[in-house]
């Protein structure tokens, strides 16, 4: 995959909240329910420490909830267990590797996406991938270890060197600068603490939706970004 590449056509399609659910503060599978009825466009399933058969049946229940309705399932770095529940897509990390096997396991017609930093890791990529993550943005909570902040401006350079491929932006997101990673040209802003950590989960789900969706109208990118 290359920058000059207009052959790229990614199954990722829409905008707005893609929410992570991490060890969330009401059950996994209420808040995904609720996040459907709110009309998130997607939503992953981020347990790294569930043991398998674990995460095979709560993968099942948010298919479950998720299935024949608007929002996406992807589940987060084990496409074994995305093609096992038929999920819509895998998340994996910074590797083209990761994500050549993770296509190879869940098929040409899922949502793959990658981990990338830097625009040279962008533009490096060698990969059928649908969207970049891309962050962390700014600093979180979530993942103490992580790689330092990227910053807006970050959002702005992968973008214009990669205008094909969606971004998926992620790292200390919330009600108050959501909407300035879709400004800066993310087709999705990922949330976890903002949404799972909440006192209201649900309240706060629709209150980032409420945000995201007068940022695309401002901006004039609408519901169909694409």
């Amino acid at each position: 995959m290359s920058s000059d590449d207009g052959g790229i056509c990614s199954r990722l399609v829409g905008s707005g909240l893609y929410l992570v659910i991490t060890a969330p503060n009401i059950p996994h599978v209420e808040l995904a329910r609720a996040a459907v009825r709110c009309g998130v466009p997607i939503i992953q399933l981020r347990e790294k420490e569930l043991p398998d058969p674990e995460l095979l049946t709560l993968a099942r229940a948010l298919r479950d909830v998720t299935n024949g309705t608007g929002t996406r399932l992807i589940i987060n770095d084990r496409p074994d267990i995305a093609a096992a529940v038929h999920a819509d897509g895998v998340h994996v990390g910074k590797q083209d590797a990761d994500a050549v096997i993770a296509r190879r396991i869940v098929g040409p017609g899922a949502i793959v996406g990658l981990s990338v930093n830097t625009v040279a890791d962008a533009v490096a990529v060698d990969a059928d991938v649908d969207y970049f993550g891309v962050g962390p943005v700014f600093a979180t909570d979530t993942k103490p270890d992580a790689d330092d902040p990227v910053g807006i401006d970050r959002i702005v350079d992968i973008t214009k060197a990669m205008p094909n491929v969606p971004i998926v932006a992620i790292g200390g997101l919330g009600v108050r600068n959501a909407a300035m990673v879709v400004a800066a040209g993310a087709r999705f802003a990922a949330v976890v603490s903002a949404v799972c950590f909440a006192d209201d989960p649900i309240a706060a789900i629709d209150t980032l939706q409420n945000a995201l969706a007068a940022s695309r109208e401002h901006s004039g990118r609408g519901e169909d970004a694409r």
